[in-house]
């Protein structure tokens, strides 16, 4: 912003409604503690200076947000929103307004605050809505002129103005040579015995100090979070948004109401998603992307033309162009992957590179290891990376044929061009071509029975 302003944010509430022991705005929405997103909003507006407000759950949300740009002050006890600001006051630079924001109203968008801070100029801003149902909330009165003249708490308001469905949504701009004195001004006698700081709007009203009005233009940025089942509407609310803005982008949803995203999900053109999948923290798809049914995603980049089949787990990873991923395998953090990988059911790669053209299609683990370019891993095989105490490299040069349930025992290494034969243990190194094998013999009794339980 080009003027000074300070942000307050009001997170100390117990939220018993939520039934849970962690302080209401720790909880999640989208793979984010609910303060989180208020807080992006607000970094989104270039304060000087935001303070938090927290009691209930003790240090827990200070320990959660600790940044440089963020102070904390504590209120105990919790005597209402008007006490709730009375706190911050020594966090704030008087000379700049000051917005209350709310740590459990998730959805606010920064640019409705920006409208907010335009609209508003050296006086006092209120952010209302309305709503079908205004039940619960502080309703807004104007004069014969549509000016605010106050706002009415719904267990202190007339049956008149219960009527009313322009509400308060809690969030305010105030000037900052005011604050502090307004503040000290505020009384509790109401029917809840506390600092309301709807106070505030009578008290500018007052010292003649112009009260200004500007409606959310959604109803959803403005919900809070009191009930798990409250979280869960404004999850699904924030979910279908993302869904919007990718189907506006190109991307193509088997079902736009059967998709998560927590965090941010980057995709090229021609992407297509299946339903149930689960994108978290940085997610990056190429062009030509096709991510399968019930798949999670978690800070990956999938190169142009991949393919992820259904009930995949990819994490922390980093697949070339064309790779083919599934059905069921498991991609952990630190693989990375040529082109042309293929990587089938059941198989886990972890901490592990892949040369383009390679394969490793059934019920396999590739750990630790360094896999040049077109190996062929059979089923069963595994590299055996950890003796207890620490974990050892393996490295597959180009064009190795690993057969089936194959045993790796790291550090070893198998040269180029080389066959190991099915049901092998490899402890050592194997040279360049040729084939390694573990010399066995096999028997046969053919007056051999098996053995039965007496009496049957």
């Amino acid at each position: 912003m080009t003027k000074a302003l300070n942000v307050v944010v009001l997170a100390a509430g117990m939220g018993k409604r939520m039934r849970s022991r962690q302080p209401k705005v720790l909880h999640l929405l989208a793979g984010k503690p609910l303060l989180g997103h208020v807080i992006d909003a607000a970094r989104a507006l270039q304060p000087a200076r935001i303070c938090v407000i927290y009691g209930h759950g003790g240090e827990a949300v200070p320990e959660a947000f600790r940044a440089p740009d963020l102070s904390f002050a504590r209120q105990e006890p919790q005597l209402g929103t008007g006490h709730a600001v009375q706190q911050a006051v020594p966090h704030l630079d008087d000379q700049a307004a000051t917005l209350i924001l709310y740590g459990d109203v998730p959805l606010v968008r920064s640019e409705t605050l920006s409208e907010l801070l335009k609209a508003t100029g050296d006086g006092v801003g209120v952010l209302s809505v309305v709503l079908d149902d205004p039940t619960g909330y502080g309703r807004i009165l104007r004069d014969s002129e549509h000016r605010i003249t106050g706002i009415v708490e719904e267990k202190d308001a007339s049956p008149e103005q219960r009527a009313i469905r322009e509400v308060n949504t809690g969030i305010m701009l105030l000037p900052g040579n005011r604050v502090a004195t307004w503040l000290a001004a505020l009384k509790n006698d109401n029917a809840q015995g506390e600092y309301y700081l709807t106070d505030v709007v009578r008290l500018a009203i007052a010292d003649r100090v112009p009260v200004t009005g500007v409606c959310a233009p959604v109803e959803w940025e403005t919900l809070g979070v009191n009930s798990k089942s409250q979280l869960a509407h404004l999850e699904r609310i924030y979910q279908r948004r993302q869904a919007d803005t990718l189907m506006e982008q190109g991307v193509t949803l088997a079902d736009p109401n059967r998709i998560d995203i927590r965090g941010s999900l980057v995709a090229g053109t021609d992407v297509r998603i299946d339903v149930n999948c689960v994108f978290e923290g940085d997610v990056r798809l190429g062009n030509d992307v096709t991510i399968g049914p019930n798949c999670v995603l978690s800070n990956v980049s999938i190169g142009d033309g991949c393919e992820i089949l259904p009930f995949c787990h990819l994490a922390e990873g980093e697949l070339g162009e064309r790779c083919r991923i599934g059905p069921f395998s498991r991609i952990r953090p630190g693989a990375r992957l040529g082109e042309d990988v293929h990587i089938g059911n059941f198989v886990e790669v972890k901490a592990s590179e892949l040369g383009d053209g390679s394969k490793v299609n059934h019920l396999a683990y590739i750990g630790d290891s360094v896999v040049g370019r077109n190996v062929n891993v059979g089923a069963g095989t595994i590299t055996c990376n950890y003796d207890g105490a620490y974990k050892h490299r393996t490295i597959i040069e180009d064009d190795v044929h690993i057969g089936s349930d194959v045993q790796l025992v790291a550090p070893v290494t198998v040269g180029r061009g080389a066959t190991v034969g099915a049901g092998t243990t490899v402890w050592k190194d194997v040279p360049p071509g040729g084939l390694v094998l573990n010399s066995k013999d096999q028997l046969h009794r053919p007056n051999w029975k098996r053995p039965s339980k007496k009496g049957s």
